[in-house]
């Protein structure tokens, strides 16, 4: 431990501890913008310099180590001046059109210069030679750049895509993809994590907004709305309500209150992947007992992000991923299909909107091979943060709005369906229902939960062991199914290499692209709460618990789907409808070795 003096107060810390955890553990408020805690501590802001006793030059507090006896000041008259000088540079460099940006009101930079004092700055700099550029998914602002380099930390220490990095240097640095080459041309899965941990409006999920407004007010469209599961747990967010807490049904009401004609909930095809991945699994894992065709471990595939990173750096390793497309995808197919035909309506007057806490969904719906007839299943995407800013611009009242539920028959789900939003979710779903209908018993896990996968941690295991099988999957009896679960590219990375390698222990491996799965997707509302993705993935978990129906094939709307339309689990039909393959994708550097 260490003993040091803040503003004249003695305090105990432990070593390697930074100036800046310090003063936060003992409640003292020190202005930083380029650090992020344990994420990113580049010091580049200099915002948190402080005056430490003996030391000739103030210091920076997210990179300067507290040493035993050290004597620190924060908020001397000289530190107060430097801060405001430090943030003036900022502000110079720094496009102001604050009223025009997303990230009015909510922008730290803007809160900082109240804080500090400052409105406006005496020194001015050219800032046009930054790029800018606006991706299927990801807008970036570069003239609002303030150089934190947070996005930096969250891609490559968080994530590990590796794509963003500081270009050129002095007042030519940008920060960009290698060469300054467009993210579309880049190894950039369009996670949007970056958009989040960006203190100002410089990057942004691509606005899909006025495109939505368009269709809700041309009276020739039938617009179609569906909400995934993380959605729930996180809008009440931006509407004052704790994080975590689900607002399901007022959800379902402002919906329609904006207009859209058909509500209906991501869930119920999140339920019909359990059927279609399940039946998909149960394939595979015959084939391999019994040497054929081994396809095995078995991915799941319903984040575009991970598939996209996939399809970069594993091409070879493609047919491990389950064919079925990810829920809204589904459901999007379903609704330009099923739906319109019971309703009797031209599919092409159908305009079907996803509500996603995910960016790469914009990617997603824009892909080659989800394309139907040459039309597109889905849209437009609107993230968390985009329904919310679009509720506000309507006058709707969230917090008075009575509850509601979904529009059937594409609305109905079990609590199974809930938990895809979080990570483990999409494998404790597919067991409940597996372990069903190969031993004819439910699963026997404490409440239908299966503790070893549950949890934030970024990879989980287990192992089920199967006995008394019926009579048709009598190949599986005593056999160990082993299943891993992750989240985040990096770690998934980590499961990946066994797989290229052919060391992957796996049968089943679920892996989703965002840190904690969806919950804390690039699209959700931003928080400072560090306890957030917790409090997400309890709220559903409590919607999961809530329900009556818990499994995803004691859904009765999917069996009648079935009965309907798609005849059985992966039939012709369902593969034409439900299932899809994959690109392989060459590398950035590739690009430019092209490109030269």
């Amino acid at each position: 431990m260490i003993n040091c003096t803040i503003n004249n107060k003695p305090v105990i810390v432990a070593e390697n501890t930074t100036i800046i955890e310090a003063c936060r553990k003992n409640g003292i408020t020190i202005p930083s913008l380029c650090n992020l805690d344990k994420i990113c501590n580049f010091g580049t802001c200099r915002l948190c310099v402080v005056e430490v006793e003996k030391a000739r030059t103030l210091q920076a507090a997210c990179v300067t180590e507290v040493t035993e006896g050290m004597n620190i000041k924060t908020n001397t008259l000289k530190v107060q001046k430097m801060r405001k000088v430090l943030y003036e540079l900022l502000l110079s460099d720094h496009k102001q059109q604050c009223l025009s940006c997303t990230r009015n009101l909510t922008c730290e930079l803007q809160a900082l210069g109240t804080t500090l004092g400052v409105s406006q700055s005496r020194f001015h700099f050219d800032h046009s030679h930054r790029k800018s550029e606006i991706s299927v998914s990801i807008t970036r602002d570069m003239d609002k750049c303030i150089l934190c380099r947070r996005c930096i930390s969250v891609c490559n220490e968080i994530q590990g895509v590796k794509v963003l990095n500081p270009q050129n240097r002095g007042f030519d640095t940008v920060i960009s993809a290698a060469h300054q080459i467009d993210l579309e041309n880049s190894d950039c899965i369009y996670c949007g994590q970056c958009t989040v941990v960006c203190p100002v409006g410089a990057l942004k999920e691509t606005d899909s907004i006025e495109e939505v407004k368009r269709a809700l007010d041309d009276p020739s469209t039938r617009t179609v709305v569906q909400i995934a599961p993380a959605i729930r747990v996180a809008i009440g967010e931006e509407f004052g309500y704790p994080a975590g807490m689900p607002t399901t049904g007022k959800l379902f009401t402002a919906l329609r209150d904006l207009g859209f004609n058909d509500v209906f909930d991501t869930n119920f095809a999140a339920d019909l992947t359990i059927i279609e991945e399940g039946t998909e699994f149960l394939t595979r894992l015959k084939n391999t007992l019994l040497k054929e065709q081994p396809q095995l471990p078995m991915i799941t595939s319903c984040s575009p992000g991970w598939i996209k990173y996939c399809e970069h750096n594993f091409p070879d390793q493609l047919h491990h991923l389950s064919t079925c497309k990810s829920p809204h995808m589904m459901l999007g197919a379903l609704v330009k299909s099923f739906y319109a035909k019971k309703i009797g309506i031209d599919p092409a007057k159908l305009f079907v909107v996803s509500i996603m806490p995910c960016t790469a969904k914009k990617f997603e719906i824009t892909r080659e091979e989800m394309l139907i007839d040459g039309i597109r299943s889905v849209d437009a995407v609107l993230t968390t943060r985009e329904l919310a800013a679009l509720i506000k611009q309507s006058g709707i009242d969230y917090s008075r709005l009575e509850e509601t539920e979904p529009d059937n028959p594409l609305g109905f789900s079990s609590g199974a369906a809930d938990i895809f939003g979080v990570t483990g979710g999409v494998m404790e779903a597919a067991l409940r229902t597996a372990y069903e209908l190969v031993t004819g018993r439910e699963v026997p896990f404490e409440q239908l939960h299966l503790k070893q996968i549950n949890g934030l941690e970024p990879i989980k295991e287990a192992t089920i062991r199967i006995n008394d099988p019926l009579p048709q999957y009598s190949y599986l009896d005593n056999q160990d199914l082993r299943i891993a679960v992750t989240s985040g590219v990096k770690n998934a990375d980590v499961l990946m290499r066994q797989v290229a390698l052919g060391t992957s222990p796996y049968h089943f491996i679920e892996i989703m692209g965002c840190p904690g799965g969806c919950i804390t997707g690039g699209g959700q509302p931003r928080s400072t709460d560090p306890n957030v993705a917790q409090k997400r993935l309890e709220g559903l978990f409590a919607e999961d618990n809530r329900k009556h129906v818990r499994k995803s094939h004691e859904n009765e709307f999917i069996g009648r789907l079935y009965d309907a339309f798609l005849i059985n689990p992966n039939s012709h039909i369902a593969h034409e409808y439900l299932h899809t393959h994959y690109t392989p994708r060459g590398k950035f550097n590739e690009y430019i070795k092209n490109d030269e």
